[in-house]
């Protein structure tokens, strides 16, 4: 099992930055398992959408919306996950969930961003 732990929200002005952060506890079993680490946004009334993927390999994926705004990244000795968001747009905003391979998810952190 993984847990994983998120921080980082908050509230910004249009064209600002948050840096999003998830801190995950792995098991020595799920080290073995997990192959993708993800952030995923979910706005009010919308479903739940894919931002960005990181691979164990270090390879990234992006959504188009997100795409040369976004950059996710990791720090495997902190076993950290970050999304560093910038020019933020009020579409962005939502909240914000770390996921483990498509099965574990975080609590989640509100991103609002004002026009």
């Amino acid at each position: 099992q993984v847990q994983l732990v998120e921080s980082g929200g908050g509230l910004v002005q249009a064209g600002g930055s948050l840096r999003l952060s998830c801190a995950a506890s792995m098991s020595i079993f799920s080290i073995f398992k997990i192959n993708t680490m993800g952030w995923y946004r979910q706005a009010p009334g919308k479903q739940r959408e894919l931002a960005a993927t990181i691979s164990s390999f270090g390879n990234t994926n992006y959504a188009d919306s997100v795409k040369g705004r976004f950059t996710i990244s990791r720090d495997n000795a902190k076993n950290t996950v970050y999304l560093q968001m910038s020019s933020l747009k009020p579409e962005d905003t939502a909240v914000y969930y770390c996921n483990a391979d498509g099965k574990y998810w975080g609590q989640g952190t509100q991103v609002t961003v004002s026009s």
